[in-house]
């Protein structure tokens, strides 16, 4: 089963290092090497959420998750979306942008790390909504019952969690503003820019989350009425529901590849390195994914998809502080893996302590039958 399921990711590293390879010698292998295993360590959390979604679509679309997904996932977050970046910072077209990236890789590097205010706003709302969603919502399963059961009542008012992402995001542009007063008025733009993308971040969360549960409840509803008239439905919501499922998963995995991408700068300002590393990481991504879907793991293990969820809500406040401030990718990365280790680890205390007290009770079962 695994196998199968990571063949894609197997055969994509293979290719992958072989071009870097190719390309600029053992040194560029090296190179790649260290991006996709980057990559991995920041979006371990990515997978978890994105199998808790993936587990309600058909095998038909997990399948289109990771062969069209992944042309999206590689070619458009991690080699056109740094370029798409840059020609609208510098007011560049396409081409000129390519010819930058591939010819003066300084300034390229430069012209993304200035866009990275931008970048952090959009991407640190759009997670801050998946995490407030998330733990505002009242559910049967609670890890840290004394954070998650407060705030479950708190949930029950309505839009809580649109008006704290955007009382978060005029905190952090106005102390953006006030961090570039200090050095010059041609900076202060800077804090009308975090405001923007950080609402253009809020709105695309609403939009496509917003449509992807609409057409899912609409499926719902149609099941539910087949089952008491016991006649066909159409089946065209099906595909309806679906494909916003998808397309919200392919936002997701774009904001979960920004820290990625700005990270890879720190090893490399090669946009053909960056895309060959980051990519064979997003194929093993993909792939975890189906796999902890089609292996129920998130059923097995029931705090993993809460411990991913505060790795997100602990990543969207990284990518708000990175706006001022500079944090290194290997802080980052071991948030996540801490928080979801210690979601996996209270998972299997609770599986064994459920075990042990069925073992108790069909003995004492045994004993009143005897």
């Amino acid at each position: 089963m695994m196998l199968k399921t990571f063949r894609w990711a197997f055969a994509a590293t293979a290719l992958g290092l072989a071009a870097g390879v190719l390309y600029g010698g053992w040194t560029a292998f090296g190179i790649v090497a260290i991006l996709a295993v980057l990559e991995i360590s920041l979006s371990f959390d990515n997978a978890v959420v994105n199998a808790g979604i993936l587990k309600k679509m058909s095998a038909f679309w997990q399948t289109i998750f990771l062969t069209v997904g992944v042309l999206i996932a590689v070619f458009g977050m991690r080699l056109l979306f740094p370029v798409v970046i840059v020609a609208i910072t510098a007011k560049l077209n396409p081409y000129d942008a390519v010819h930058l990236a591939l010819t003066e890789k300084t300034r390229y590097e430069h012209l993304v790390t200035d866009a990275h205010p931008a970048i952090a706003a959009f991407g640190g709302m759009f997670l801050l909504m998946i995490f407030l969603d998330f733990i505002f919502e009242d559910r049967d399963i609670q890890w840290l019952g004394w954070i998650e059961r407060p705030l479950a009542r708190l949930g029950k008012v309505d839009m809580l969690s649109v008006c704290i992402a955007l009382i978060v995001l005029l905190i952090t542009s106005f102390t953006f503003a006030a961090h570039a007063h200090q050095h010059g008025g041609a900076q202060v733009d800077k804090a009308q820019t975090v405001l923007v993308s950080g609402i253009a971040g809020l709105v695309t969360y609403l939009v496509v989350g917003g449509l992807s549960g609409y057409f899912e409840n609409r499926l719902e509803d149609e099941e539910e009425r087949e089952r008491e008239q016991r006649e066909p439905s159409a089946g065209t919501l099906v595909g309806r529901a679906a494909f916003f499922m998808f397309l919200y998963l392919e936002v997701l995995d774009a904001s979960f590849s920004f820290d990625g991408v700005i990270g890879a700068f720190a090893i490399t300002n090669d946009i053909v390195l960056m895309a060959l590393g980051l990519g064979i990481g997003a194929m093993y991504v993909r792939s975890l994914t189906v796999y902890l879907v089609r292996q129920g793991t998130l059923d097995d293990y029931v705090y993993l998809e809460h411990g991913a969820h505060y790795a997100i809500g602990a990543l969207a406040v990284i990518l708000m502080v990175t706006i001022q401030y500079q944090i290194n990718e290997v802080v980052t990365g071991l948030i996540g893996v801490v928080l979801i280790a210690w979601s996996f680890w209270s998972s299997v205390r609770r599986n064994r302590a459920l075990a042990a007290a069925e073992g108790a009770t069909e003995r004492a079962d045994s004993v009143s039958v005897r």
